[in-house]
């Protein structure tokens, strides 16, 4: 492996490891559990995509049962960081909302990380913008894999 790839690797983990610490961070101020964590960045991530979570879905997502699933969506609920909607004509069909409160809390916390980024991204020209987002759709999409082997693997019975 060539010098700078291994660079680059090396950032990747560690700034995967500092994102780590400040989601614990930020978790730990709002009382939250590191899963619930998770939980609200995944509806967010969502609602941003224009493509809102079920209870089910964001249970796939998170690797949790049904009954962890809606342990976790209550515990947010209450806190005012999310919120249950029936916008389907099958009103048996529950989508999941950010929260106001916990929005606003959440930009409280991450702006001065938000600031920063955008001035390491001014720094950069938009073809160089658009080469790093390629990347790193890349690289996610090559650990997204990784993970989903993983839980395929640890689904499956013994031989």
């Amino acid at each position: 492996m060539s010098d700078v790839r291994r660079d680059v690797v090396d950032l990747l983990r560690l700034y995967s490891i500092e994102a780590q610490r400040v989601a614990h961070d930020f978790a730990g101020q709002q009382g939250l559990h590191f899963t619930d964590l998770q939980a609200l960045i995944a509806v967010m991530h969502a609602e941003r995509r224009g493509t809102p979570l079920t209870p089910g879905r964001l249970g796939e997502t998170l690797g949790l049962s049904s009954g962890a699933t809606t342990a976790v969506i209550d515990r947010l609920e209450r806190a005012g960081h999310l919120r249950r909607t029936r916008e389907s004509s099958d009103r048996r069909v529950v989508h999941l909302r950010y929260g106001e409160p916990g929005m606003e809390l959440a930009t409280a916390f991450f702006r001065p990380l938000g600031v920063r980024s955008q001035a390491v991204m001014d720094e950069f020209s938009a073809d160089e913008l658009d080469t790093v987002r390629r990347f790193m759709s890349g690289m996610l999409e090559a650990i997204t894999e990784r993970h989903q082997e993983l839980r395929t693997r640890a689904q499956d019975p013994p031989a």
